[in-house]
């Protein structure tokens, strides 16, 4: 998990996220392009970095006030096919109801969008991690002269 961090950090849906140092006061920072350029914002805080099983992390949204927080946990349990990644995303019962992060919708279909948004992520986390896997498989074939491979010799 720690390996790919750097590269998974990078690819997350749409801006990038970037979690510098996974470790419990580390902090999780966002990169928004703007009209000005591209700008760092500082969106989180690590609260728990238990490898290779947890991590927990406040999270705010770029709009979000200073006071204003959510806390993610991400859980990761061997499974047979790999690993089974469990999400939960708590703290929006005291993000105000009219906060321009609820996108205006009710409680049900914000959290109806919260999931599709986090189920993208997940998918899209998969997807690296498995193109990732056949790339290492290839290069570390004998056979191999890939020139790309040169990271896995």
């Amino acid at each position: 998990m720690v390996a790919a961090r750097a590269e998974v950090s990078s690819r997350w849906h749409g801006s990038r996220r970037h979690l510098p140092r996974a470790r419990v006061g580390g902090r999780l920072f966002e990169s928004v392009e703007t009209d000005a350029g591209m700008k760092i914002v500082d969106t989180g805080l690590v609260t728990a970095w238990e490898p290779p099983t947890r991590l927990v992390f406040e999270w705010r949204a770029v709009s979000f006030a200073p006071s204003e927080k959510t806390e993610v946990e991400v859980l990761f349990d061997p499974s047979p096919s790999g690993t089974l990644v469990t999400l939960h995303h708590r703290g929006w019962s005291r993000i105000r109801p009219d906060h321009p992060a609820r996108h205006g919708l009710e409680v049900p279909g914000f959290i109806r969008m919260m999931g599709l948004w986090w189920g993208e992520l997940m998918t899209g986390l998969r997807e690296f991690i498995e193109t990732r896997r056949s790339t290492e498989e290839r290069c570390l074939s004998r056979y191999s002269n890939d020139r790309f491979c040169a990271r896995y010799r």
